[in-house]
């Protein structure tokens, strides 16, 4: 819709993935296509595609994932307003963290940027990093 890079997550089954985004996460449906097994999807600023596998087009020749967990080496990082709310509704529908919450403060040129975060992994075991922005402060000296 607005973001220059949206990704698209192929899926091994489209309803329990987007039953996973809407009704755990609390994205929005922006749009889909039922039968091509096909959602757009937003929280906040956040937008992201599932597609089905072997519904509508797929992109094979080698690039479909064949194996769980999908999307090994991707973190998708997704800033929301409030992390907590996220780990609240995951913890309701028993949903294990892949990455407890914490606080995390990363060096960025002369200062450092902070997040409170989570991971957790989809259905199909992408992972998915939600951040709350902590803001900026002076670089600490490491000691």
């Amino acid at each position: 819709m607005s973001n220059a890079v949206v990704p698209e997550l192929s899926v091994s089954d489209w309803r329990k993935s987007l039953r996973f985004y809407c009704d755990v996460l609390g994205f929005n449906i922006n749009y889909q296509r039922p039968e091509d097994g096909f959602a757009y999807l937003s929280l906040g600023l956040a937008e992201l595609m599932i597609d089905q596998i072997g519904v509508g087009r797929d992109f094979d020749n080698g690039h479909l994932p064949d194996a769980y967990p999908f999307g090994r080496g991707i973190n998708l990082q997704i800033k929301v307003a409030n992390v907590t709310t996220i780990e609240a509704s995951l913890r309701v529908h028993g949903v294990p963290l892949v990455l407890p919450m914490e606080e995390r403060w990363y060096r960025v040129n002369e200062q450092e940027t902070g997040n409170r975060q989570l991971g957790v992994a989809d259905p199909d075991g992408y992972l998915l990093r939600f951040f709350e922005d902590l803001g900026l402060r002076p670089l600490r000296e490491e000691g």
